[in-house]
């Protein structure tokens, strides 16, 4: 009977700021020549971070170069890389966990169609299903007719709350087994699944 190693993602960080570019990319390189032989069908991602020190004029040129630099050294051993710009200072960094945990779902399509039916079986505005410790999206729905929202960051900031209620509630060992939020607008409900 024969062992497989492997491995089913690679998520690579990369300080904007570093001063050793060069070896940087070599061990890079070496990383994906060792996904090629051990782990042909890993999912590679790389993280381009601190991007907040940049200047923010220049933040996308040095992004994109950056990315061009990764994936051409990607390309030749047949790997598709999936880049993102980071940093701690604002929503990018959950934005992208959000992304690769959602692309490491099985079955993402079906999860969301169900999740599109429940939310119209519902008439919710929008239902998502964020991973339980984390607080990262996993997948969500909105409404067909409905306009884009008016923040792009709500997932974040409902994560942010919520894990900060959650830290209250160990902290008077309460457990958190939901909660509703409601105002004159609207009514948020909050349930584990």
């Amino acid at each position: 009977m024969a062992c497989v190693w492997g491995a089913q993602v690679l998520i690579y960080v990369f300080d904007i700021e570093s001063r050793e570019l060069a070896k940087d990319m070599e061990y890079y390189a070496s990383c994906l020549q060792a996904v090629k032989q051990n782990s042909k069908s890993a999912k590679v991602f790389c993280l381009v971070h601190k991007m907040d020190l940049i200047p923010e004029e220049q933040r996308e040129e040095v992004f994109k170069q950056r990315q061009l630099e990764l994936t051409q050294l990607a390309q030749p051993l047949g790997l598709q890389v999936s880049c993102f710009k980071t940093s701690i200072w604002d929503e990018t960094l959950y934005r992208a966990w959000s992304q690769i945990v959602h692309s490491l779902v099985p079955n993402t399509r079906v999860l969301e169609e169900h999740l599109s039916l429940f939310n119209d079986i519902c008439g919710a505005d929008e239902v998502v299903i964020f991973e339980s410790t984390t607080f990262l999206v996993i997948a969500h729905c909105e409404e067909k007719r409905r306009d884009i929202h008016s923040d792009a960051h709500r997932f974040e900031k409902i994560s942010n709350i919520i894990k900060q209620f959650k830290l209250s509630c160990r902290k008077v060992n309460a457990k958190f087994h939901g909660m509703m939020v409601q105002n004159s607008i609207f009514t948020a409900f909050f349930s584990p699944f």
